[in-house]
């Protein structure tokens, strides 16, 4: 079993337009709605590849019963933890080119019980889980060590954990010394506080992160692919991992789409730059498809097969 968390899910609005342009008139093609959060993206992506799965998420306030809804769509299992205030509305505008513009709402403030409420559901769930995927944003208020506790309690109990989130609780989480974390390019930058321009200050990235506690790292470089470092008893071991160019249409999900695909791999076995490859070739195939699609097991196969990957060190 994948245990996913979402503590801060969001009602995806979704508005594909046939440019993004400043100062000048751009029209919208299609709207769509969507359960949002990385963790049911997660969710969505390991059932759509055969794996075990069940989601864990907030739900309440007016947006609630609409999250609800949405999720019901869905074929794998979700428990929702009931919170007072109302979930967040996100947009996200794309153009036929790929270029996208998101804008999230912070979300709302939880209370200490409301947390507790969520712990106590993870505790739950792990007994019988392999992996547990924290993902996603805190809303504000929330302990940056929040996530850095899941980890460790994960962990007492033998389950692999994935950190994907952002800033402080990035920060703390790694600590913990996560299984792997899977930040994106904008997500290392800031949590190392330098820009990342060129491919040896992506390798430094992904050793420096591993020096900070993670266990292993998949740094998501979009269309370029990812690169990933584990530690082992030999030292450090990094792969890079190259995408195939294709025609992206969203990438709405790709990268956690990579985090989802990676767990499923790994928990199917298979070697760490085996995982790596599975999450790109995820990502890739996800960001052709139009809109909210996500790609299914065949979908990545296809890809898989072009995705090149490189011992680095």
């Amino acid at each position: 079993m994948i245990v996913t968390l979402t503590i801060n899910p969001a009602i995806d609005r979704n508005v594909l337009a046939d440019r993004l342009v400043f100062d000048d008139r751009a029209y919208i093609l299609e709207t769509s709605e969507a359960a949002g959060g990385r963790g049911i993206i997660s969710s969505s992506v390991i059932h759509a590849f055969g794996g075990k799965t069940i989601a864990i998420a907030t739900a309440g306030g007016d947006n609630g019963p609409r999250f609800k809804e949405l999720l019901g769509q869905y074929s794998f299992p979700v428990h929702f933890v009931p919170i007072r205030h109302s979930i967040r509305n996100n947009l996200t505008i794309t153009d036929k080119n790929g270029l996208s513009v998101k804008l999230n709402e912070l979300g709302a403030p939880m209370s200490q019980e409301e947390l507790d409420k969520v712990e106590q559901t993870v505790l739950s769930r792990l007994p019988k889980a392999d992996w547990l995927m924290i993902c996603g944003s805190v809303p504000p208020g929330v302990p940056p060590d929040f996530y850095q506790r899941l980890i460790r309690l994960a962990h007492e109990q033998g389950v692999k954990t994935l950190l994907d989130t952002d800033n402080q609780p990035l920060e703390l989480g790694l600590e913990a010394q996560p299984t792997v974390v899977s930040p994106n390019q904008q997500e290392a930058e800031r949590l190392l506080n330098r820009a990342l321009l060129t491919r040896s200050n992506f390798l430094d990235a992904v050793e420096r992160i591993l020096d900070m506690g993670a266990q292993s790292v998949v740094l998501s470089l979009g269309s370029r692919g990812a690169i990933g470092g584990i530690r082992t008893d030999d030292g450090v071991r990094v792969w890079e991992a190259i995408a195939p160019r294709i025609d992206a249409l969203s990438p709405i999900g790709a990268g956690d789409a990579l985090a989802a695909a990676f767990v499923w791999a790994r928990k199917k076995k298979k070697e760490f730059w085996e995982a790596v490859r599975w999450g790109v070739a995820a990502g890739s195939a996800s960001a052709q498809l139009p809109g909210l699609q996500l790609a299914n097991l065949e979908q990545a196969k296809l890809i898989y097969k072009q995705v090149e990957v490189r011992p680095v060190k």
